[in-house]
Formats: structure tokens, C-alpha cells, sequence
């Protein structure tokens, strides 16, 4: 009897494994940095690099991950990617100092780089109906949301028992578990004809994004100043070179043709900027929570759920709205629901009522930026052929990540411009020049400063940096809503011509029996002309 072909779900299945756990890392880290700062003791700027790059080398390795997908085999780099993700979960966990903890983090980035692009673009070749393809990544995005939602609660019960690296293990059994189950029920693909990888184009390409990440993250860091213009300027002129390059070449890294698709274009333009005014906020909740709120990281963990619940409602009510309204409508007006969330957050106050503001605001917040995690990615590879559904999962990844780092870098700038030029004002007279300087870095740092200080003097310190904080915090809350405003104005000026889903279905459908009819005729045109042929070829009598 011949043997059943597994269902596709089923390995999808398999595919979400890995991918929750890519933000469930992300969580466990937002909690774990008090203590890791506490044993490693590193720098600002190391504790910077250790908190960052993981998304630093993602953003830097997504498209240059997803073309190498099309060319060694999806499912061969998912596995690659997921061993890298076990070693380097392994090394992060038991660092003894700061280098090697940035090390491992780094390795984590290009594993995960790895295996995202090789997810997404896996599920497209496994799922050819679009309806079905449109429910599959809608549970792709909410294998995300759901990382984000358990791993906080899963950083806050370990922190609650053990040391910080135990937060980095969860990634050891995920991937003994995902592996076997990849390896047996998911099919591989590779594009038929992907050509010769390019080499210098990868430098390139690397020389055009890292700078730029980087730029942005040290004007997130210290705020702007025109030295963070610098490796900005030089990713810029990288970023010419690599698209001249492109032009050049007949098997380019990214075919850069994509781009004259318009929702192609208007797809990634809404993933980054989307994730911009998300990121405006998601980064600092976790730090009003901790730090003005006083909360315990398994608390602040909980506090959380709300909001990667509402990430998960929203992107399981995607497809039901997109079989009846146009994407661009359904993300328009999605974002548009962003804005009283942000407006909660921006009136959050210290106490209860704070702790409601933002766990509420930011619900609704990831509710309504969930059609973009859905749609964008799904949008930009649609408008690619499947030989490239590498490159533009990696590209619409890229500009997701890149959204999540321009996030932090905008409004992250203004956050800090605000909290010192605030605590510059407010500070306690008689306060040491050591605990000022440390306490300008961020309300952790002042924190930890006022526990060197005499009672009234560390009260007062406290107080002046928590009221910094907060008016840093409202204020990236009115930057976000703006960035949601422009991210709608995007969606509709660009997208209003994708049809809803189920007029694709139909069009695909009549294109498929048009192609099956005009075989048919020309079958019978063949056959039709092969007795005329034969005829003409007997001797006449």
C-alpha cells in the first residue's frame, strides 16, 4: 500500500516550533538584563550590544539568509540555522563576561536570520492555495506573538528559581524537539534555476544595513548628535554600490524588478513603518512596568499577556476580514485603532492606574498593527515569483526588523533627549557628580546610584528620574500615533489595488482554466494536424 503524504498543517506544526522561539528569546532578555548587569557587570555600551545584537545581525543577515535559501534548500538552512540557535543558546547561558555573552547573542542573530526567511518561504511552496497560504502565515505571525506572550512569563518563573542564563536554555529542548519533526514532515525546495551566489554582493549588502542599524542604535543610545551621522552616510553610499551591482549581475542577490511592483513596494514600506510605531513603545513598556511601577519581572511578565493576546486576535481575525475587504482597508483601519492606545500610554501615571494604561493601551496598540504583521509580509512575497520567495521573505523580514530598530532609534532619541534634559533640571541639590553622571544613562542607572545615597537624597534622585521617565515615556507615545497616522496614509495610497482575498482566489482560479483550456487547444491542434500531416506525406496513386 502506498504511504500517505503528511497534510501540510502538520508540518506546519513543526515550522511554528522554532519560529516562537525566536520571541521568546527577546522576552526572556527584557527581564533578565537587572541581573545579568548585576553578575557579568558590563558597560553601558556593552549592556547595550548584549540587549541588541541579536536584532542587529538579524536586520543585517535576513536577506542574505533568504537568498541562500533558494539556492542550498530551504529546509537544509532551517536545520543549520536551528543547530546555531541551540550552541549559541548553550554559550549565552553559561558567559562568565560581558565579550562572550555579545558573542553569543551575535551568533544568535545569524541563526535566527536563518531560520525565520526559511520558515516563511517554506510554508508559501508548502501551501499553494491562497486562502490556505493566507491562514498559514497568519498562524506564522502568531507563532510570533505567542513567543512574545510566553516568554516573559517563561523569563519571569526561571529568574523567580534560577540564574539569568537559565532564560537562554529554553532554546536547547525547542530545537531537540522541532528538528526530528522538520526533518520527517516538511518537504524541501530550492529554486530550480537561483544561479551563482554573489559573494561580493553580500559584503555589500552587509556594509550598506550594519552601519546604518548602527548609526541608528548609538542615536537611540546617547541621542542625536551629527557623529551617529557618519556610519549612516557610509551604509548610504554602500547601499549605491550594492544596487549597481544588482543591475549588473543576471542572478542578483535581490532582484531589484520586485520593487516595480507596487504592492511589492508599498507592502515593505508598511512593515517598516508599522514596526516603527509599534517599537515606539513595546521596548519601553517593560521598562515603566519594572522601573516606576515596581514590579517584579514574573508580574511585569504577566502584565504583558494582554498585549501579545491582542497580537494573536488580531492576526487570526486577518484572513476572516480579507476574504471581504481590501487588505489596504483592513490595515488602515486596523492602525487607526492603534491611536487610542497610544493615547492611553501617553496619559499612564505611576501606581494601579499606570499599570492598567499601558497593559491596555499597549493591547490594543499590538491589536491593531497585527494586519501588518500579517498582510505586509504576505503581500511582498505574493507580488514574487516562487523561485524568489526567498529573497522577498528576507526582504520583507529585513524591513520588519529594520522597522523594530528605526522604532527604538526614533523614538528612543526622543525618549532620552526628554529624560535628561528633565532630570538636568530636577536634580537634588547636593547630589555627588559621580551619582548625576550615572543617573543621566537611564532610570535603571539612577536607580542603581540611589542606593549608594544617603535616605532623603536617594529618595529625592529616585523620584526626579522615575518623573523624567515618564514624561520621556508619554512623549514617544504621541510619536507613535503619528507613525500609525503615516503608516494608514501608506497602506491606502499604495495597497488600495490588491483585491480582497477572495477575489484573488477567483482570479487565480479563471487564469488556471484559461492556462488549462488554451493546453487543451493547442493538444488538439497537434493531434488534429497529424493526419493532415500524415496525408501529405503518402504517395498519390
Amino acid at each position: 500500500m502506498a504511504s500517505r503524504t503528511p497534510s501540510p498543517w502538520v508540518g506546519l506544526a513543526a515550522l511554528l516550533l522554532p519560529v516562537t522561539l525566536m520571541t521568546a528569546d527577546l522576552g526572556v532578555l527584557w527581564l533578565a538584563t537587572p541581573d545579568l548587569a548585576a553578575d557579568l557587570g558590563p558597560s553601558s555600551s556593552q549592556l547595550l550590544w548584549i540587549t541588541d545584537a541579536y536584532g542587529f545581525m538579524t536586520c543585517g543577515f535576513l536577506l542574505v539568509m533568504g537568498a541562500l535559501g533558494d539556492r542550498i534548500g530551504r529546509r537544509r538552512l532551517l536545520v543549520l540555522g536551528s543547530l546555531g540557535i541551540a550552541a549559541a543558546s548553550l554559550i549565552a547561558a553559561y558567559a562568565n563576561n560581558p565579550e562572550t555573552l555579545i558573542v553569543a547573542r551575535a551568533v544568535l542573530g545569524v541563526a535566527g536570520a536563518a531560520v525565520l526567511p526559511s520558515t516563511l518561504s517554506l510554508i508559501t511552496h508548502m501551501f499553494t492555495d491562497p486562502r490556505q497560504r493566507a491562514r498559514a502565515i497568519a498562524l506564522w505571525v502568531t507563532a510570533l506573538s505567542t513567543g512574545i506572550a510566553i516568554g516573559p512569563v517563561i523569563g519571569g518563573i526561571l529568574l523567580q528559581h534560577w540564574w539569568w542564563g537559565s532564560v537562554f536554555l529554553i532554546g536547547v529542548p525547542v530545537v531537540a524537539l522541532s528538528l526530528p519533526a522538520v526533518l520527517l514532515l516538511v518537504p524541501e525546495y530550492r529554486a530550480p534555476h537561483p544561479g551563482r551566489f554573489d559573494l561580493p554582493s553580500v559584503l555589500l549588502f552587509l556594509l550598506a544595513v550594519l552601519p546604518v542599524v548602527y548609526g541608528v542604535k548609538k542615536a537611540a543610545e546617547s541621542g542625536v548628535a551629527p557623529v551617529h551621522a557618519l556610519p549612516v552616510l557610509v551604509g548610504a553610499g554602500f547601499a549605491v554600490l550594492f544596487v549597481r551591482r544588482q543591475h549588473r549581475l543576471s542572478t542578483p542577490l535581490i532582484d531589484l524588478r520586485l520593487f516595480s511592483d507596487r504592492a511589492f513596494t508599498g507592502a515593505l514600506l508598511t512593515l517598516l513603518l508599522g514596526m516603527m510605531a509599534l517599537n515606539s513603545i513595546e521596548y519601553l513598556v517593560p521598562q515603566f512596568l519594572l522601573n516606576i511601577s515596581d514590579l517584579s519581572p514574573l508580574a511585569a511578565g504577566l502584565w504583558l499577556l494582554p498585549s501579545a493576546a491582542g497580537l494573536v486576535l488580531g492576526s487570526q481575525l486577518t484572513p476572516l476580514l480579507t476574504r471581504r475587504f481590501r487588505p489596504a482597508y483592513v490595515i488602515a483601519v486596523g492602525v487607526v485603532l492603534t491611536v487610542p492606545g497610544f493615547w492611553m500610554i501617553a496619559v499612564a501615571g505611576a501606581g494601579d492606574g499606570g499599570v492598567w494604561g499601558s497593559a491596555l493601551g499597549s493591547t490594543l496598540v499590538m491589536f491593531g498593527v497585527a494586519p501588518i504583521s500579517v498582510l505586509g509580509t504576505g503581500l511582498a512575497m505574493g507580488a514574487a515569483p516562487a523561485e524568489k520567495a526567498g529573497a522577498a521573505s528576507g526582504a520583507g523580514q529585513t524591513a520588519y526588523d529594520l522597522g523594530l530598530a528605526l522604532g527604538i532609534a526614533v523614538t528612543g532619541s526622543v525618549s532620552v533627549a526628554i529624560y535628561r534634559a528633565e532630570l538636568d533640571d530636577s536634580l537634588p541639590a547636593g547630589l555627588p557628580a559621580e551619582a548625576a553622571h550615572t543617573a543621566r544613562d537611564s532610570v535603571g542607572s539612577a536607580a542603581s546610584a540611589a542606593e549608594t545615597l544617603p535616605q532623603p537624597l536617594s529618595e529625592q534622585l529616585l523620584g526626579a528620574a522615575r518623573d523624567a521617565f515618564t514624561t520621556g515615556f508619554h512623549a514617544t507615545a504621541a510619536v507613535g500615533a503619528g507613525l500609525a497616522l503615516v503608516t494608514a496614509a501608506v497602506a491606502l495610497l499604495m495597497l488600495r489595488h490588491v483585491p480582497t482575498e477572495a477575489a484573488a482566489a477567483t482570479e487565480e482560479a479563471d487564469a488556471a482554466d484559461a492556462l488549462g483550456a488554451a493546453d487543451v487547444a493547442e493538444a488538439t491542434d497537434t493531434t488534429a494536424a497529424t493526419p493532415a500531416a500524415e496525408a501529405a506525406m503518402t504517395p498519390h496513386p
